[in-house]
């Protein structure tokens, strides 16, 4: 493996969620956990800790930026990380990535809406992530969709009602109940 000399962990996953790079995550990932030993703490804890204060400049987490990006792969080897702060609000705006996931299916023409875009805001949802914080200009992410996508819209209202509701947010399928950002590991 080549030495990363110049690049910290947390550089390396912000370029990862930037560029939708999972295996330079997952190997960021596997260092961080082979590291932990001598930080004296648990792989799990560990990578938590660093994913968690991993800020670009104007204070974008990793979840935030692999939003901003549309990154998909990558939010679904992050969410899939005890211990991941997945309702971190940005510094700018106040953003939750659920904010950023939003703004990005706006950015997208209206034909790569249910194909690129809401499958962002899915993950999201079914990772957790809640759909009734406001950001710094009072807005939920609903209020922030685009009012022409209605399908958006509607998944976003049905996650603040399952939040409202105390429950998780559950699609209509028949794999049973869903708790974990992936079906995949």
């Amino acid at each position: 493996m080549a030495d990363e000399e110049g690049a910290s962990p947390r550089e390396l996953i912000l370029e990862a969620c930037r560029r939708n790079n999972t295996s330079l995550l997952e190997e960021t990932i596997a260092d961080l956990e082979a590291a932990a030993p001598k930080a004296g703490k648990k792989p799990t804890e560990y990578v938590a800790e660093t994913l968690n204060k991993a800020f670009d400049g104007v204070g974008n987490g990793c979840l935030h930026l692999a939003a901003t990006y549309g990154s998909y792969e990558v939010l679904d080897v992050l969410l899939d990380q005890e211990g991941l702060e997945i309702d971190e609000l940005d510094r700018m705006e106040l953003d939750t990535p659920l904010h950023k996931a939003v703004r990005y299916v706006n950015s997208l023409d209206k034909s790569e809406w249910a194909s690129a875009g809401h499958p962002i805001v899915e993950i999201l949802l079914d990772a957790g992530c809640d759909p009734r914080i406001r950001n710094k200009a009072k807005l939920k992410p609903v209020e922030l969709a685009d009012p022409r996508n209605t399908e958006l819209r509607s998944m976003l209202q049905k996650g603040e009602y399952a939040m409202t509701a105390g429950g998780d947010v559950v699609e209509d399928d028949d794999d049973g109940p869903t708790g974990s950002a992936s079906d995949s590991d």
